[in-house]
Formats: structure tokens, sequence, C-alpha cells
């Protein structure tokens, strides 16, 4: 599981989202490149992030145990 708090902190000392941390640590490698290229897409992007970043964590604990839980059905 991802921690919200850790999520934040990347987002902190990433200068405010603006080299992307926070999206690295979900997985989402694609993005975290976008961001360090773009500047947290001038800054923009970033901003969005501070709002939404909680959510995006609460999906990636989502799936994830959506997927263990289709592992374990599939063993059981």
């Amino acid at each position: 599981m991802k921690s919200k708090g850790i999520a934040y902190l990347l987002w902190l000392i990433s200068i405010f989202g603006w080299l992307g941390f926070q999206h690295f640590y979900l997985g989402k490698t694609g993005k975290g490149i976008i961001w360090i290229l773009t500047g947290g897409v001038f800054g923009i992007g970033s901003l969005v992030d501070l709002f939404t970043l909680g959510g995006a964590v609460d999906n990636y604990n989502t799936k994830e145990e959506l997927k263990t839980i289709r592992t374990n059905a599939l063993r059981g």
C-alpha cells in the first residue's frame, strides 16, 4: 500500500511537484518524465496534483488490492 503522506512529501520535495517524484512513486513513469521535462506541465499540473494526489493514491491502492483478491480467488 502506498501512503498519502509519502506521496505529498515527494510532491513537496520535488519543488512543489515540478519534478514529478509523486508520479514515479505511484508507478506512473511516463507521467513523471513529462513532469520533469515540462516543469510539472508549466506548474499547472503540479498545482492540480496538490488537490488530486490523495485520490490518485487511493486509486493505486484499490487497484493493487483488487489484483490481490483476483490472484487469491484464482488460487482458491
